[in-house]
C-alpha cells in the first residue's frame, strides 16, 4: 500500500512538472450560433424531450440535442465572441419599453433562447493539467455542456463562470462546448442584450495552482507614505488525486518589470482535491509608487507555487497602491488629499454592439469620458466586465462597483462574493455598491437589517473599502451602510439629513443630466423619439438642471462628490418618452458617445483647459423672425456675444454656472469670446451653412493591433463646401471596406433610429446608416492578418470620403 502512494505521488509530481506552466486561451473564434425556442422544447432543438435528458443521467448515450458532438450544426450561423443576437432583432411597439422595443422577452419566445457550439482541440500533451473553462458574462439563464455533460447553469447575466473540465476532457481530440441562453426573464429595467457577451477562457495549470480569482492584495499605508506593507492572501487547489505539500511565494514587480519586494514562502498541506488559503504573506516596499487618477501607476505581484521544489504556477496579480477613504467632514480622501468624485453612472451598451462591447471599445469610451473631466465611474446597475476594469485600472478612473440585487440569501450572497472576489485586487474601486434603489425596502426595518448584514458580508470578503447602497428616497435602510449614497437631491434632503446624522459619509450616487437629443432644439411633432434638453425647458422650476448637481456636491466639503446619469445614452428605458423612441436620452454623450451641449457644460467645471461653447447651431431653418436663447457653457471669467454683427452684451460667468442671450433668429453668424483677467483668450464662431456637400472621416487610432480584436472609431463628419460641419444634415451613407478587416457596427445617436446598425454578416464588408445631426460613427475590427484597411463612404451629392487604417 505504501509503495502505491508512493508511486501516485511521484506521478502526480511528474506530470506537474512536466506541465507547469499557466495558460490561458481566448476563445473568441470558432463558434455556431442558432436560436431555440423559449416555448416549445420541441422546436428548442428537442432540449430536455429524450427518455433520458441532461438531468437524468451525467452523460446519456441517447441524448442527441446539440450538447452533443454528433449533432448536425451545418446549418448554423457563424460568429464571434462577443455575441449579442439582440442587435439584429427588429423593434416592435409592443415590445419591452424599458429593454428599448427590441423583439426578446417572455412575448417573443422564439428569439429568446440562443445556442452556441465550439469545438476545440486539447492535445494530449495536456493530460495532468487542470482545464477550466471561465465565462465572463452572459445572458442570462446560461446552461452550459462540455462534451455532452452538463456542467451546471447561471441565472444571472452578469456573474462570471468557472467549470472544472478536467475530467470530461478529451485528451489528444475534439471537445465540444456548448451553451443555451435564455433571456426570457428581464434581469433589469434597462437594455441587457443576450448571449455570450464577455469574453470566454479556456484556463490550464498544472493539478495544484492558485485558485480562480484566488488572489487578494492589499497594502497598509500611512502618511507621509514613504513605506507600505503588501499583504497577500492566496487560496490554492490540489486538484490531485493525493494529499501533497506545497509552498507559496510572492514578488512584487514595478511597472518595468523588476522586482522590488518579495515574501519569506509558506507550506500548505493539501488534501485531493482540496482547496486552502495560504499563510498570510506580507511584503515591506519602501517609497511605494502611488496609484491616482493623474499617475495610474500599477504593480504586479506574481505568486508562484511549488511542489517538491519544482513550480507548479505562476499567478500574476494586477494592482496599485493607494490610500482610500470617506470621511464625514471632508468627502472622498485619495492618497491624504480631498477630492471631489466628478463621476457618471452607464450601462453597458453601444451603438452597432449592443452588449457585445469589444476590448478596445470599452477604453475607448472611458477615454472620451476622461476629455470633459471625468474621473469616477459607477456600474450600473451589475458587476462590470472584468476588461473594463482593467482599462479603468489604466486610465486612473475610480470605480463604484455594483451588486445587482440587495439581499442576504445564498443566491444573493453567492454573486455578491464572486464579484468581490473577483474585483478586490483593482485599485480603480473605491467603494462597493450593494445595491440601487430598492423601493420595497428603503422605508422599512427590514431594509435597515438587510443592509447592515451587507455591509458586514462585504466587509468580511474585502475589509479594506465601504460599501454602500444608492438611495432613492427612503429614510430607513440607509442607517444601515457605511457611506450613504443618495440618488438625487430632490428625492432625498441631503442638507438636512446630514445635519441631523453630522457622522454621515455621503456620495451623490445618481443626479440627473438634464440632457435630450443631441443638436435637437425644438419640440417637433413628426419625430415623436426626440427630446429638446430639459435644461432650457425650466423642467423642474430649475433651469440648466445639470448645474443644480455639480454645484451641490461641489459647494460641500463632506460631500464625495457625485454620479450623472448618465454618461452616454443607453438603449432602453426612453423615459419620459415611448415608442418609437428606444434610447434614454439622458447621457451626457450621446449613443455612439459624441457629446452633447451638456459635456461642455462640464469640461467648463472639471478640467483647467479653457473652453468656450455656444448654442443652439445655426441652422435653425424654419424658425426666421423667432426670438431664441444663445446659450454659452464656460470657464472664461466672461463671455461677449455678437449675432449678425449686432453685439448683445458681455457677461461676467457665475462659478459653476451659464450664460443666455435672447436673439431675433435669422441665418447668418454668432461669435462668441471669452476673457479671463480681462484678456481675450477664446473665440467661438458658429454660422448658417450651406447643404451637406463631402464626407470627412476621422479615426480614433490610425494604427491597430492585427489580433482580431482591436477596434478602430471611426467618425464622420458632414461639411458643406466651406468645410464646415453641417449639424442637421442626416444624409444617408455607404461604407465599403477593403483589406483585412470587418465593420462590426455602425450609428448616429438618433434615439428614434430603427434601422440597422449591427450586421449580420460577421465579416462584413460594405454598410449603409444614415447620418444624424451631421455625424456617424463606424466600428472597424483588425483580423488576425496585417493590412492597410481602407473605408470607403459615399452617399448622394457627396463628395466621396475615404480613410485608411494601418493593422500590425
Amino acid at each position: 500500500m505504501r509503495r502505491w502512494t508512493i508511486l501516485m505521488v511521484w506521478m502526480a509530481i511528474a506530470c506537474m512538472n512536466a506541465q507547469n506552466v499557466r495558460e490561458t486561451v481566448r476563445l473568441d473564434e470558432g463558434w455556431k450560433f442558432a436560436l431555440g425556442n423559449a416555448a416549445d422544447p420541441k422546436k428548442d432543438f428537442g432540449c430536455g424531450t429524450e427518455y433520458f435528458n441532461y438531468l437524468t443521467k451525467a452523460n446519456s448515450i441517447h441524448n442527441e440535442g446539440p450538447y452533443v458532438a454528433k449533432f448536425d450544426d451545418s446549418a448554423w450561423q457563424e460568429i464571434r465572441i462577443p455575441h449579442d443576437w439582440v442587435t439584429t432583432l427588429p423593434y416592435a411597439n409592443g415590445a419591452s419599453h424599458s429593454h428599448g422595443y427590441k423583439t426578446v422577452g417572455y412575448k417573443y419566445p422564439e428569439t429568446s433562447v440562443g445556442w452556441y457550439r465550439k469545438m476545440i482541440n486539447i492535445p494530449a500533451s495536456d493530460l495532468g493539467k487542470h482545464i477550466a473553462l471561465q465565462f465572463d458574462g452572459i445572458f442570462r439563464n446560461a446552461q452550459v455542456w462540455f462534451n455532452g455533460f452538463y456542467m451546471g447553469s447561471e441565472p444571472s447575466g452578469y456573474a462570471t463562470q468557472v467549470y472544472d473540465v478536467t475530467e470530461y476532457v478529451n485528451y489528444g481530440g475534439d471537445n465540444l462546448i456548448c451553451v443555451r441562453a435564455d433571456a426570457t426573464l428581464e434581469e433589469g429595467w434597462f437594455y441587457e442584450g443576450a448571449g455570450i457577451y464577455r469574453d470566454v477562457w479556456l484556463v490550464k495549470t498544472a493539478a495544484v495552482g492558485v485558485a480562480p480569482f484566488g488572489t487578494f492584495v492589499y497594502a497598509d499605508l500611512k502618511q507621509p507614505y514613504d513605506k507600505a506593507v503588501i499583504h497577500v492572501e492566496t487560496e490554492v487547489n490540489n486538484h490531485s488525486l493525493t494529499t501533497l505539500q506545497c509552498e507559496v511565494s510572492h514578488r512584487l514587480l514595478d511597472a518595468d518589470g523588476r522586482e522590488v519586494a518579495k515574501s519569506a514562502p509558506s507550506t500548505v498541506t493539501l488534501k485531493a482535491k482540496q482547496t486552502l488559503n495560504s499563510q498570510l504573506s506580507t511584503m515591506n516596499l519602501n517609497a511605494p509608487h502611488l496609484w491616482s487618477p493623474a499617475d495610474p501607476y500599477l504593480y504586479k505581484v506574481e505568486t508562484t507555487v511549488k511542489v517538491d521544489g519544482r513550480v507548479t504556477d505562476v499567478y500574476e496579480t494586477i494592482t496599485g497602491i493607494r490610500d482610500i477613504e470617506f470621511d464625514a467632514d471632508r468627502g472622498f480622501l485619495l492618497n491624504g488629499q480631498p477630492l471631489k468624485l466628478k463621476g457618471v453612472n452607464l450601462h453597458q451598451d453601444h451603438a452597432g454592439v449592443g452588449a457585445a462591447i469589444p476590448d478596445a471599445l470599452q477604453a475607448w469610451r472611458i477615454r472620451q469620458l476622461k476629455k470633459i473631466g471625468c474621473n469616477a465611474y459607477r456600474a450600473s446597475h451589475n458587476p462590470m466586465t472584468p476588461a473594463l476594469l482593467d482599462v479603468c485600472d489604466r486610465e486612473g478612473i475610480l470605480v463604484i462597483d455594483e451588486n445587482r440585487l440587495t439581499g442576504i440569501n445564498e443566491e444573493h450572497l453567492r454573486l455578491l462574493e464572486r464579484m468581490i472576489k473577483r474585483d478586490r485586487n483593482h485599485p480603480s474601486v473605491i467603494l462597493w455598491s450593494d445595491g440601487n434603489e430598492e423601493w420595497g425596502m428603503e422605508n422599512t426595518v427590514q431594509g435597515t437589517r438587510i443592509a447592515a448584514a451587507m455591509r458586514e458580508y462585504t466587509r468580511l470578503l474585502d475589509p479594506t473599502r465601504h460599501s454602500t447602497i444608492a438611495n432613492a428616497g427612503g429614510g430607513e435602510m440607509i442607517k444601515g451602510l457605511d457611506v450613504v449614497g443618495f440618488n438625487y437631491i430632490v428625492q432625498n434632503d441631503v442638507d438636512n439629513r446630514k445635519k441631523n446624522n453630522p457622522t454621515w459619509k455621503i456620495v451623490g450616487t445618481e443626479e440627473t443630466t438634464g440632457c435630450g437629443t443631441r443638436g435637437w432644439y425644438f419640440k417637433d411633432e413628426k419625430y415623436p423619439g426626440r427630446m429638446v434638453s430639459l435644461n432650457r425647458t425650466m423642467e423642474q422650476n430649475y433651469e440648466n438642471i445639470i448645474e443644480r448637481g455639480w454645484k451641490f456636491y461641489d459647494e460641500r466639503p463632506w460631500a464625495a462628490g457625485l454620479f450623472y446619469w448618465t454618461g452616454f445614452d443607453y438603449r432602453g428605458e426612453p423615459n419620459p418618452l415611448s415608442y418609437p423612441a428606444h434610447d434614454s436620452e439622458f447621457g451626457i454623450l450621446d449613443y455612439c458617445g459624441f457629446p452633447k451641449d451638456e459635456a461642455y457644460y462640464l469640461k467648463s467645471w472639471w478640467t483647467d483647459e479653457p473652453v468656450l461653447h455656444i448654442f443652439p447651431h445655426w441652422n435653425l431653418q424654419g424658425h426666421e423672425g423667432e426670438e431664441v436663447e444663445v446659450w454659452a457653457y464656460s470657464n472664461c471669467d466672461e463671455v461677449e456675444l455678437t449675432v449678425n454683427g449686432k453685439k448683445l452684451g458681455r457677461q461676467p460667468m457665475p462659478l459653476g454656472g451659464h450664460l443666455k442671450w435672447k436673439a431675433i433668429y435669422q441665418p447668418g453668424k454668432v461669435v462668441a469670446v471669452g476673457y479671463k483677467n480681462g484678456k481675450r483668450i477664446l473665440t467661438e464662431k458658429i454660422e448658417t451653412t450651406k447643404p451637406a456637400a463631402k464626407i470627412v472621416m476621422k479615426t480614433d487610432r490610425q494604427m491597430i493591433t492585427a489580433d482580431g480584436r482591436d477596434v478602430s472609431v471611426v467618425t464622420i463628419e458632414l461639411h458643406d463646401q466651406n468645410g464646415r460641419l453641417v449639424p442637421d444634415a442626416c444624409n444617408t451613407l455607404n461604407f465599403t471596406l477593403e483589406g483585412n478587416g470587418r465593420i462590426i457596427g455602425a450609428g448616429n445617436g438618433d434615439p428614434q433610429y430603427m434601422g440597422e446598425d449591427h450586421p449580420k454578416d460577421k465579416d462584413c464588408r460594405a454598410f449603409s446608416i444614415p447620418a444624424f445631426n451631421g455625424l456617424a460613427q463606424v466600428l472597424i475590427q483588425s483580423s488576425r492578418e496585417p493590412s492597410a484597411l481602407r473605408l470607403t463612404a459615399n452617399g448622394d451629392g457627396l463628395k466621396t470620403g475615404v480613410i485608411v487604417i494601418t493593422t500590425k
